[in-house]
């Protein structure tokens, strides 16, 4: 278990103490490639809250994290001593308790936000742990119709976009993400996995390149 890192600034004595515990890279301390502990630290910096990231090594397991969450694998965090687990619920209870006026909400206003992409991951993970080459194709072709349907949801003018009055016919989104021009919950849990995608997906033609340079 790493130190911790504090994040977004100084705490003060009226705000929470938060710690997010996250899983460790492959050098045990950096933070790790798990989009379930990189959505949780973009809620909590977005939220504008201070809180400490502690990254856990879990080949070393160890015993200071088996006696405040037993059982429990990162990432979970805790709130003012007492620990929360489950990335669902912690997100339910941090846009609960970290509330306006004094913090954001990350809400999604359109509820299409919320599971727009969300068949991607699996779609992706199904398609690079395939050991059947005759399944490759079907694979592909689930996974690129998911990132189609993707890019049809952003392209398309959410209803706050159009102006019923006016006689122009808006037909391209020009919103930032997926529910507007602001991140909300829904590009927490998007974001990461995308990020995941992509980064393989580039390692992938890289390889590919490599072992295709001699012919």
């Amino acid at each position: 278990m790493s130190l911790s890192v504090p994040q977004n600034g100084e705490r003060s004595d009226s705000e929470p103490v938060i710690e997010l515990f996250v899983k460790a890279g492959s050098d045990g301390e950096s933070i790790g490639n798990c989009p379930f502990s990189q959505r949780l630290f973009m809620i909590l910096w977005l939220k504008g809250v201070v809180f400490n990231v502690t990254t856990v090594d879990l080949k070393r397991k160890p015993a200071d994290l088996q006696n405040l969450a037993p059982g429990t694998h990162p990432p979970f965090i805790t709130f003012n001593g007492e620990v929360k687990t489950d990335v669902n619920k912690i997100e339910e209870f941090l846009e609960d308790v970290l509330c306006p006026p004094k913090y954001v909400k990350l809400g999604a206003r359109h509820p299409e936000s919320n599971t727009a992409g969300m068949d991607i991951f699996a779609k992706f993970s199904a398609y690079v742990k395939n050991s059947k080459p005759d399944a490759n194709e079907a694979l592909e072709r689930g996974l690129l119709k998911t990132l189609q349907k993707l890019d049809e949801y952003l392209r398309s003018p959410l209803p706050d976009e159009i102006d019923h009055n006016s006689i122009e016919d808006v037909k391209v989104s020009n919103r930032r993400f997926l529910d507007g021009d602001e991140m909300t919950l829904a590009d927490c849990n998007l974001l990461p996995k995308l990020h995941i995608v992509k980064v393989n997906l580039i390692h992938t033609l890289i390889t590919f390149n490599t072992h295709t340079d001699y012919f």
